[in-house]
């Protein structure tokens, strides 16, 4: 899955106000009067804070910071092209269709981008110093993602040293590291990295499987997949870490070991580097109710063998996933190469009722989003439920990245073959506790609109 263009960083100009933009441009229609100016320190600089020095700041992954004024005159034009284009930041959801409502949005409102291109349009004036809002405060140095909420993590495995040479073919590096575990512990999040700045050009993704003897699950369980470890995390480009939800976790047991897969690939210059897992655990004691599972949630029928995509066409393919017992569907998370055009995820009920719960429409190989629904609408789905996600590969010139369109593509690893899966993580629960689930949702949302009446 190596794409020299998506890995190299100083070609991730693409990233240009923050991890902020997507689809195409809509017609703005401003919410501000005509006659208002608008400045940086006013209108621009809160924006940015929200939305972009996330990325655009000193030391961190976007090629410019985003932080003052004087670091973003400079690149005011290109700014305003990109939110009215709304290719930045990566949010590449269909807003029409299915939830949405997500803990981790970062796109920009109707109105945000209006702001900015009205403050472009004007000459991109800087206001009134007085204006500017106190500037946010963010790590210094490499720390983990998670460290503001649950400080320093209390696990960090890191595999082998791997050094990749300027030219060489991909490589898939696979070694087993021993977690160090001597008592079972819950997980309440997780995060992967590289270990070095110089390390995210050469690597593609990581997976981190969870590998754990669990003699009681495998003596009561045909699947142990729908309830067992699965895969511990995947990250990729774009994607911070997983955060459980409250009563929830995934189970670490003593003597368990991380199987990395990691995916390397040389980018002109030798370097070396590792992936490291950052590990959260709750306080000792502490167990959840519930255990939380990723899966990879294939869109083929009849395995990798089943995606065919043949030369200068639009394809589609789809693949079902069943729950085996009842859950909560925290995520949705595509995954396709370079001929990726869209990827839907929907819930059949037992009942027959018909779910659509996300469709990303404008599908980026450059950007891993991991879409994460707000506490209340992740979707609460019975047993027996299928999951049917649903791929679209646009093989035809009309695909700015196809590489070539008269090539019939099939399964594989590289860049150039393709993929159709959706990472989905599941949190795992009895009947009785779905009922209840949906019971106290409910009783929310009318005691909101309760509250909501005059």
């Amino acid at each position: 899955m190596a794409n020299t263009r998506f890995l190299s960083w100083p070609n991730l100009v693409g990233c240009a106000v923050l991890f902020a933009f997507l689809g195409s441009a809509p017609m703005l229609v401003s919410a501000q009067s005509v006659d208002e100016a608008v400045t940086f320190t006013k209108d621009i600089a809160p924006i940015f804070q929200q939305k972009c020095e996330a990325c655009h700041r000193d030391g961190s992954m976007a090629p410019m910071s985003l932080v003052n004024f004087r670091e973003t005159r400079p690149w005011a034009r290109s700014i305003k092209a990109a939110v009215a284009a709304r290719e930045m930041p990566p949010w590449h959801l269909d807003k029409t269709v299915g939830i949405q409502e997500f803990k981790n949005d970062r796109s920009l409102t109707d109105d945000q981008i209006n702001t900015i291109v009205r403050w472009v349009d004007a000459g991109a004036p800087m206001g009134d110093p007085v204006d500017m809002p106190n500037p946010m405060t963010w790590p210094k140095g490499e720390t983990w993602n998670f460290e503001e909420l649950f400080g320093p993590p209390n696990l960090i495995v890191k595999s082998p040293a791997y050094k990749m040479a300027a030219k060489a073919q991909d490589v898939w590096y696979k070694p087993v590291v021993e977690t160090g575990l001597t008592e079972a512990r819950w997980v309440r999040a997780i995060e992967i990295r590289p270990s070095t700045p110089k390390g995210r050009r050469i690597m593609h993704h990581a997976l981190a499987r969870l590998q754990q003897e669990e003699p009681e699950l495998e003596e009561t369980a045909t699947d142990p997949d729908d309830v067992g470890p699965g895969l511990f995390m995947e990250w990729a480009v774009g994607k911070q870490g997983e955060i459980t939800r409250p009563d929830s976790g995934k189970l670490m047991l003593p003597g368990s070991k991380i199987v990395w897969d990691i995916h390397y690939h040389a980018v002109g210059e030798e370097i070396t580097d590792s992936a490291e897992l950052a590990i959260y655990f709750p306080p000792k004691g502490y167990e959840p109710k519930h255990r939380q599972v990723l899966h990879l949630m294939h869109g083929i029928e009849g395995g990798s063998r089943g995606l065919d995509i043949p030369p200068n066409t639009v394809s589609v393919h789809q693949g079902f996933f069943p729950l085996k017992k009842a859950g909560r569907v925290e995520n949705f998370q595509p995954h396709m190469h370079l001929r990726g055009k869209a990827m839907s995820m929907e819930a059949l009920l037992p009942t027959g009722e018909r779910r659509m719960l996300s469709h990303v429409n404008d599908y980026q190989f450059d950007w891993h989003n991991n879409y994460v629904y707000a506490d209340h609408v992740a979707p609460l789905l019975p047993k027996g439920t299928l999951l049917r996600i649903t791929a679209w590969h646009d093989n035809t010139s009309a695909n700015r990245d196809n590489p070539d369109p008269s090539q019939w593509v099939g399964w594989g690893d590289r860049t150039v073959d393709e993929m159709a899966h959706a990472w989905v993580n599941v949190t795992y629960m009895s009947d009785e506790d779905l009922e209840s689930e949906i019971a106290q949702r409910e009783a929310s949302r009318l005691e909101l609109t309760d509250e909501q009446q005059p």
